[in-house]
């Protein structure tokens, strides 16, 4: 039981800090001899599950948190609780949901999520990595921006259910945003609600390559097609990384993506990403798909920018249009590198994008 006792003398030196260090390199609970370590900093009394019926195993009250040495099964689903209330382990490392809400699970081999908290680099500050694993082996990867919305059925307007809608042998990796949301998803700054913001897109873009994907590498591989997601910024920010590395993806898809980032503002024209790809000679050989919602009514250059607006269309409709037809006519071709779907009526929220993502995967799934 050595081992046992070197980690909760870590936890009673710093539990903050030691539930970090294992929470990055083993994964809570933590296998040691005899079974698994469970501890949390709440007041709960039990943690319960597969384990033991659901009835409750007591938990030791210890120098800042509470702990127990449980002889479980990997595969086990537990939660901690006062038998009363249930709540799932924010530290585990594996999880998913079921008709409760969420569930922590112990080394699953079945289909879950896992979750690596405080992944950062010295630009972009820490932030959550959630992980959709098949049960099958992986042949492909798709990195997800606002992971926080993709799986959570409690997200914002019900999430994105994306586990639901993965193909088979589907890795799905959803970077949470931060407050900084805006300024990362975005190439070049523009004005909004009279303030200027943006421009993080390049470091964003290089957090992904140089610091999320090595760790995706590192700990499930990265083989086959690799693709890169996103709806609204996040959708403008996936056609960016596709310009900014084009050799390291084969596939970025954009629902209703903010095209005109960059001349939305009153007096502010930056490269908006429609521009920047009119300047192409031939296609950068990384595979887009495009989408929008909205009306499909009236497009129009408003405030004469060179860029179209929204006049009733709404869901960025007519900026999506306006790139479509640019990447055309640089030498893109339909159905091959090209794919734009047009979702009459559909609105700019997570339901939405959740009713049609099947169609950017199955393409994905087809290179």
């Amino acid at each position: 039981m050595a081992e046992l006792q070197t980690i909760l003398a870590a936890l009673r030196a710093d539990p903050a800090g030691a539930l970090q260090e294992y929470a990055t390199t083993r994964g809570w609970p933590v296998g040691v001899d005899g079974g698994y370590l469970f501890v949390t900093t709440e007041d709960w009394p039990y943690v319960a599950g597969a384990f033991d019926n659901w009835s409750g195993t007591t938990l030791t009250v210890d120098s800042g948190f509470r702990w127990a040495h449980v002889n479980a099964t990997a595969g086990d689903g537990y939660k901690f609780t006062d038998l009363s209330t249930w709540v799932a382990d924010p530290w585990a490392r594996s999880y998913n949901y079921d008709n409760f809400g969420e569930i922590s699970l112990i080394r699953p081999t079945a289909a879950h999520l896992d979750r690596w908290t405080a992944v950062a680099d010295a630009v972009m500050e820490p932030r959550t990595v959630r992980v959709w694993v098949p049960e099958e082996a992986v042949t492909r990867v798709i990195y997800v921006h606002d992971g926080q919305n993709l799986f959570d059925p409690d997200a914002i307007w019900g999430g994105w259910h994306l586990q639901e809608s993965a193909t088979t042998g589907l890795l799905i990796v959803g970077i949470d945003n931060t407050p900084a949301r805006m300024d990362e998803y975005t190439h070049v700054v523009d004005s909004i609600g009279g303030g200027t913001v943006g421009g993080l897109g390049d470091a964003y873009a290089d957090f992904l390559k140089d610091t999320v994907r090595p760790l995706i590498r590192d700990e499930y591989g990265e083989p086959g097609p690799v693709g890169v997601m996103g709806s609204s910024l996040g959708g403008l920010i996936s056609v960016h990384i596709a310009w900014r590395h084009p050799e390291d993806y084969d596939f970025a898809a954009s629902l209703s993506g903010t095209m005109g980032w960059g001349s939305i503002g009153t007096g502010v024209h930056e490269e908006t990403v429609i521009e920047r790809y009119a300047t192409l000679s031939s296609p950068l050989g990384v595979v887009l798909y495009l989408d929008s919602g909205g009306d499909g009514a009236t497009c129009g250059d408003t405030d004469g920018d060179g860029i179209d607006d929204d006049v009733d269309g709404g869901d960025n409709y007519c900026e999506t249009v306006q790139l479509r037809d640019v990447l055309d006519g640089v030498g893109y071709t339909f159905n091959q590198d090209l794919h734009h779907w047009w979702e009459p009526g559909a609105q700019h929220n997570e339901a939405a994008w959740a009713a049609r993502v099947f169609r950017p995967l199955a393409i994905f799934d087809g290179l």
